[in-house]
């Protein structure tokens, strides 16, 4: 974002610029206030923040849409299972393509401990339980799960 605000604030300084440059005659002197008064200052200091804010908001709106577009394909990792065995220490089983591995998560760790040699099957209704949960909780909060794909 910071690289925006100063693309901005460089495009601003060039118009400056090159209207001084282009009508020497109509550029105020040094300390003397510009024709038009205040109110006309204000103004255009006002449009120019609005139409930054504006070209941030618009560019945050179209990085989040093309991320979506990127993560809507199909998912090659999957967490099959999880099992929290303390307070921060979690094993979990991911599905990568054909193959399970069973992981040992730690807040300072991540570690494969045993890459599983016949997948387990998992119960299709174990599987659907995150997704419902995420769509009641959609529903909850007001917005619609259809909003998002």
């Amino acid at each position: 974002m910071r690289s925006v605000t100063a693309l901005g604030a460089l495009l601003a300084s060039e118009v400056v610029i090159a209207a001084a440059a282009a009508d020497p005659a109509a550029a105020p002197a040094a300390g003397s206030p510009l024709p038009g008064g205040l109110g006309a200052q204000l103004a255009q200091m006002v449009f120019g923040l609005l139409l930054v804010v504006g070209l941030i908001f618009f560019l945050a709106w179209l990085l989040r849409r093309m991320q979506g577009n990127a993560q809507r394909g199909a998912q090659v990792i999957e967490i099959v299972g999880s099992r929290a065995i303390g307070p921060r220490d979690r094993l979990l089983l991911v599905q990568v393509g054909k193959e399970q591995i069973l992981i040992g998560h730690t807040p300072g760790s991540i570690e494969a401990l045993h890459v599983l040699a016949e997948p387990v099957a998992v119960p299709t209704t174990a599987r659907q339980a995150a997704p419902e949960f995420a769509q009641r909780l959609l529903e909850l909060m007001g917005k619609d799960h259809k909003d998002k794909t």
